[in-house]
């Protein structure tokens, strides 16, 4: 059973591993610096299918398909799968689901649904509820801009505090077998800044992000030198320095080893993406196709991953209120 460290801090007890991964990507993510990265680049964003959010599922199905193949694991031998995205109801997750007729936890976390997914998944495993689990994430650029801002025909300018909603899926399959351990993890607190503009998500999530972070590394006595990479989900080129200034004020120095996944996944001035990546799928497959690699290869040896999630709705933002924020952790290390 999981080891309480501290108020929402656990460690891992039984062997808890991430058996294999995958990372689907659309045609910009393609052409970005990351590129070469995930398993499959996919030029149609409508993926064959007739809507945006169709494909967006399609993704979803496909990230996981891909993790499920290199596992060697069934569909049937899947225990349980914990699946989010960004839509109303978690429609691109329920419909990719279905496909598959395994246990489903439909999550929502925005941004950090993955590593709200990989806790859960890991969990249930370290308990011995479920032999095999799995976690899967999904994003579509066209989809989340006509959901939370306006659709694509409107034809509205981005601020330079925007972020691009990638169009990406990353699956990833927990088992008791694997090079990749799952060592622990923080579940995140609300965070509130009382930002309310839309196109600032990065500063409004960089606060909850410091806060999960400062509190596992106190629980378990590290510091950040003792990893190689503390990766955060998609804070961007506004929300990345306001984390590393925030954790400054408490003493603790991450400029060495952050990165951020938003802040990677593209070339803002020569991709027109203004502060970096966003989504769901932005932390998922920046993961699943650059640093559990490198972890498996053993170029890596500890990485913190910390989403961050903008936890608003439409209706929240129409309403006047601020954007609550939530950051989730888990720890891996190459075995």
């Amino acid at each position: 059973m999981a080891e309480r460290m501290a108020r929402g801090v656990f460690r891992t007890e039984a062997p808890v591993k991430i058996k294999s991964f995958a990372a689907v990507a659309g045609e910009k993510e393609g052409q970005g610096p990351l590129g070469e990265c995930f398993d499959e680049v996919i030029s149609d964003s409508h993926f064959g299918m007739d809507t945006w959010e169709q494909a967006e599922s399609r993704f979803q199905l496909e990230a996981v398909s891909l993790a499920l193949n290199k596992s060697g694991v069934h569909k049937e031998d899947i225990d349980v799968i914990c699946a989010g995205d960004l839509l109303n109801q978690c429609i691109g997750s329920a419909y990719s689901m279905r496909e598959l007729e395994v246990p489903f936890l439909g999550l929502y976390g925005a941004c950090s649904t993955m590593a709200e997914g990989l806790l859960i998944a890991s969990l249930l495993t370290d308990c011995g509820l479920a032999q095999n689990a799995a976690a899967v994430t999904s994003s579509h650029f066209s989809t989340a801009e006509r959901q939370f801002r306006f659709p694509l025909s409107y034809g509205g300018q981005r601020t330079p505090t925007a972020q691009w909603t990638c169009t990406a899926s990353g699956a990833a399959v927990i088992s008791r077998e694997g090079c990749i351990s799952v060592v622990g993890g923080c579940i995140g607190r609300i965070a509130d800044l009382k930002i309310s503009d839309i196109n600032n998500m990065g500063s409004a999530m960089a606060p909850a992000a410091a806060d999960t972070i400062q509190r596992y590394l106190a629980a378990t006595g590290t510091s950040p030198a003792d990893y190689d990479f503390i990766v955060t989900g998609d804070l961007g080129r506004v929300g990345s320095p306001l984390l590393t200034d925030l954790l400054l004020k408490q003493g603790i120095d991450i400029s060495a080893v952050h990165r951020d996944c938003g802040a990677m996944i593209f070339s803002p001035e020569q991709q027109d993406t203004n502060c970096g990546g966003s989504g769901c799928g932005c932390g998922a497959s920046v993961l699943c196709g650059h640093f559990l690699p490198m972890l498996e290869k053993g170029e890596l040896h500890d990485i913190l991953f910390a989403a961050t999630g903008a936890l608003m709705s439409p209706m929240s933002l129409q309403q006047g209120e601020s954007i609550p924020a939530i950051s989730h952790l888990i720890h891996l290390r190459k075995d």
